[in-house]
Parts: C-alpha cells; sequence; structure tokens
C-alpha cells in the first residue's frame, strides 16, 4: 500500500474521498444530500460505522465515505481510530478502486497514523499463490492520499509503519503453506529481509546443534528430511553493556504430529504451529527498521515434526542442551522440546536480562481462552505486569495463568528429570511448568501461549481471515514502554 501526503486537494486527488466523523459529529462542508443520507441511515460516527454517498464536483462524480471514529473512552481511542481505518480497507479494497484519499480534517498527527495502521493492516491479504481470481475478487486498492495533515504526521506515520511492515512479514510468514515455509527458507527469508538493516544474524545448523547438546530439539527434528536450524537475530540499538531482551519463538514449520499423529480434519492449519518464531522475526524487523533504542535479541528454534521411520518415538528420552533430561510421552508436546533448547542456548549464548518465549504450545489454550486472550505465565510480577499493560495498549491481549509447585508434579517422570506431558487437566500451565524447569539463575521469563491468537477463522479488528500477524504489536509495545520508556 503506497501512502503519500499532500497539504490540499488537487484535481489529481482520487475520486473516492473518506472524512473521519466523532461521535454524533458529521464534518464541516457536507452537502446536504449527505447529511440526510447520513441521518437516514442512522450513522452516528460509532467506531468503525460507515456511510457512502455519492456527488458531482466539477463535473465528476465523487465517492464520500464518512467513517466513525468515536470510541467511548479515551484509552479506547487508538483502537477506534484503528477500526475506522480497517472499515475503509474492508469496504474498499476490492471496490475497483484503486487510490483512496483521506481528509484529515481535525485528526492529529498520531490519530492520523492510527487510522493508516488500521487501513493497511486490514487491507493486507496473501494472494501470491491465487492465480484465476476473478477481477471483482482482485485487491485494487493500492494507495492512500492522506490532504491536509498537519506538521509532524509524516514522522509519526513512518515510526509506526515498521510496526506494520512487522506485522505484515509475521504474516507472511505463517500464510505461506509448509511446502514454501520450512526452517532453511525460513531462514533464508529473514535474512532478506534483515539484510542492510544493521541486525546480525546467526544460524546454527544440526551438526552445531548437536555438538551444543541439543537433544530435545533436535529429536523433535529426526523425523523430517527438512534439517532444522536455530536462527539469532540481534539488534544493538541500547547502551553499549547493557544486556540484551531475548524474545523466543517456537517455529515447527509443521506439525503431524510426529508418531503420535494428529487427526487428518484440520491438520493443514498446522502449518502456522511456528507462529511464535514468526512474531519474534516480525517484531525483530518492525523494532530494527524503527531502530529502536535498546539491546535485543530474536531467536527462532525451527524444526519439522514428521512421522518417518526414524521419527522419535513415545517412551524416548532425550538429553536437552541443559543436561536434563525428558522422557517424550507424547510426541505431539513438541513445541516445548524446541523452546527449552532454544532458551538455554539463549541464556548461555546471551546472558540476557530477561526472556521471553511466545509459542502456539497447547490446545488447552484455545478451550480456556478461545480467541480472544493470549495466556501469560511468568516468574516475575513485574515483568507480566509489563506485559500485561502492553497487550492492553496494543490490542494485543494476554490473561495471566499460574505456575505452582502443584502442577510441576505432574510432570515429574520416573525414568528421566521431567517428561514432557502431564494429565489432560491443566495441559496449558504443565506445559509452562516445563519451560520453566529451563530457565537459569533466576531470570526473569514470561511464557505467552499464543495458540488462539496466531490464526483466525474470520475476520478480526484489522485483519482478515488467516494470519493475524499477533505477538509483533506487544513485543514492540513493551520495549517502548519498558526498554525505551
Amino acid at each position: 500500500m503506497k501512502i503519500t501526503f499532500r497539504t490540499a486537494a488537487d484535481a489529481s486527488t482520487p475520486r473516492l474521498v473518506a472524512r473521519a466523523a466523532e461521535p454524533d459529529k458529521l464534518p464541516a462542508g457536507l452537502g446536504a444530500a449527505a447529511i440526510e443520507g447520513a441521518a437516514i441511515s442512522r450513522f452516528s460516527g460509532k467506531a468503525g460505522q460507515l456511510f457512502e454517498s455519492f456527488g458531482e464536483r466539477g463535473g465528476r462524480v465523487e465517492r464520500l465515505a464518512l467513517v466513525g471514529v468515536g470510541a467511548d473512552k479515551d484509552d479506547a481511542r487508538q483502537a477506534a481510530l484503528e477500526r475506522a481505518g480497517a472499515a475503509l480497507a474492508a469496504r474498499y479494497m476490492t471496490s475497483g478502486e484503486t487510490a483512496l484519499a483521506l481528509d484529515a480534517g481535525d485528526l492529529g498527527p498520531r490519530e492520523i497514523a492510527a487510522v493508516l495502521t488500521g487501513l493497511v493492516l486490514r487491507a493486507w491479504r496473501y494472494d501470491i499463490h491465487r492465480t484465476r481470481l476473478k477481477a471483482e475478487q482482485k485487491v485494487s486498492l493500492a494507495e492512500v492520499v492522506v490532504i491536509g495533515a498537519p506538521a509532524g504526521t509524516e514522522p509519526a506515520w513512518a515510526e509506526q509503519a515498521a510496526v506494520v511492515e512487522g506485522v505484515k512479514f509475521t504474516r507472511e510468514l505463517v500464510a505461506e503453506p509448509p511446502n514454501v515455509i520450512y526452517p532453511e527458507t525460513f531462514v533464508e527469508r529473514c535474512q532478506e529481509r534483515f539484510a542492510g538493516t544493521g541486525a546480525t544474524l546467526t544460524v546454527l545448523g544440526e551438526d552445531e546443534m548437536q555438538a551444543l547438546g541439543m537433544g530435545a530439539l533436535l529429536g523433535v527434528s529426526q523425523g523430517s528430511v527438512r534439517p532444522a536450524r536455530m536462527l539469532a537475530i540481534r539488534w544493538d540499538g541500547g547502551a553499549p553493556g547493557d544486556k540484551p531482551t531475548a524474545f523466543i519463538g517456537k517455529g515447527v514449520t509443521f506439525d503431524t504430529g510426529g508418531i503420535s499423529i494428529k487427526p487428518a480434519a484440520g491438520m493443514e492449519e498446522m502449518k502456522w504451529d511456528m507462529g511464535g518464531a514468526g512474531a519474534v522475526a516480525g517484531a525483530m524487523l518492525a523494532l530494527v527498521k524503527r531502530k529502536a533504542k535498546a539491546n535485543l535479541i530474536g531467536v527462532c528454534g525451527l524444526v519439522e515434526n514428521m512421522p518417518d521411520g526414524n521419527a522419535q518415538r513415545p517412551g524416548d528420552v532425550v538429553v536437552t542442551m541443559s543436561g536434563q533430561t525428558v522422557e517424550v510421552i507424547n510426541t505431539d508436546a513438541e513445541g516445548r522440546l524446541v523452546l527449552c533448547d532454544a532458551m538455554t542456548w539463549a541464556q548461555k549464548e546471551f546472558a540476557p536480562a530477561r526472556m521471553i518465549d511466545l509459542a502456539t504450545l497447547t490446545g488447552a489454550m484455545v478451550i480456556s481462552l478461545g480467541h480472544e486472550h493470549a495466556g501469560i505465565f511468568a516468574n516475575d510480577d513485574a515483568l507480566a505486569d509489563q506485559l500485561l499493560a502492553a497487550g492492553r495498549t496494543s490490542g494485543d491481549k494476554l490473561w495471566r495463568f499460574p505456575l505452582s509447585p502443584a502442577y510441576d508434579k505432574l510432570i515429574d517422570s520416573e525414568i528421566a528429570d521431567i517428561k514432557n506431558v502431564g494429565p489432560r487437566w491443566g495441559g496449558s500451565i504443565t506445559a509452562a511448568q516445563f519451560l520453566q524447569r529451563f530457565v537459569e539463575n533466576g531470570t526473569p521469563w514470561a511464557h505467552l501461549d499464543i495458540a488462539g491468537m496466531a490464526w483466525a477463522d474470520k475476520p478480526g479488528a484489522v485483519w482478515g481471515k488467516g494470519a493475524t500477524g499477533y505477538g509483533v504489536r506487544l513485543l514492540d509495545r513493551f520495549v517502548r514502554d519498558v526498554l525505551e520508556g
């Protein structure tokens, strides 16, 4: 989506003009037909509400869209503005219109940036593999021209555009089919996107991981012809010598369940089991592009979980990089085996000040929270509160769950140090308890189970059906509030 700015309308201004309307207050200068039409249509300026009319000016037909930007509370203003932009995208992205003029009106720079954020994110669609779309099904809207924006709008949008780019990158990675994105190509795509940004990328192959003792991660990968990879993205934007913050993502690029194979129905959706790694890559791209003033590490453990004759078996015992042994009860509880070695490597290699992992880890989380919140578990109350606050502000919402020794004993093994699943109840909690055993030296740590949020079966506030890009804006907001604030 091309975004341009002009001080005033002229003959080249797009015929489709969008104007923002506050609750129960129409913008000035509307014609009588538009005013009466809005009243007849019960348009009241609620967030995301849309009214359209046509008129003639200078011998050409113009298309006017009024979009509501209203919010009941001040702290909901950002979301309301984004919802307004998203409403414009949903209505006009396949309308045949190629450009839209956004009349800035009385909106301030950050308010305009919020409308553009919602518009660009909602207009994103990944049609690269669709070759037979009819003309009316194709996305036509390619440009937004902002008219009359106040000083400071372009810098405000430039900063926000970096975050939007990160969200779109996450969606791209998650949306791609598993024969296109697998561990090697995930790394290659990141290398392409981060080229020339100033970030440093480190890639470990299977021989290097074997030498480091990553038996848990490699055990998941051993049934696949696609070799595993460990990817680290480093950005040193903070004070020299300050310990970095580590973001760690589960990157199972396709999850059959292994020998404990999943049911066939819906298995195609398991291409998004790398949503945690996708979120980390997208967040790092956003932070690097906007040159965040913080030292950051993004670590992605990348594997494919397949059930061939060399695949890991239920009953196997693997040795993790930490030296702890794990009895594999269920090969479909593979994400925690990937994360535990990624967490250990991140701590030993980078000595982070804090560690946050993101993973589409458990179906139990979807049962608990549906598709409205991701779950958060933390060993540090301050870190948990900071992430919860970032979730409320960014719209990537979180809900906290407990950690307790009472749950920890449910994953004790009789043959190894730990087993990779507990009983049926408390499945998300016992998964978090498993990961907690790999936190070293009291490092502040939070685990985000995003299983219900990485993919959507229906459109949401600023996304269509499919990959949501969840986690990018959450981590960006956390960095702004905690590390840069």
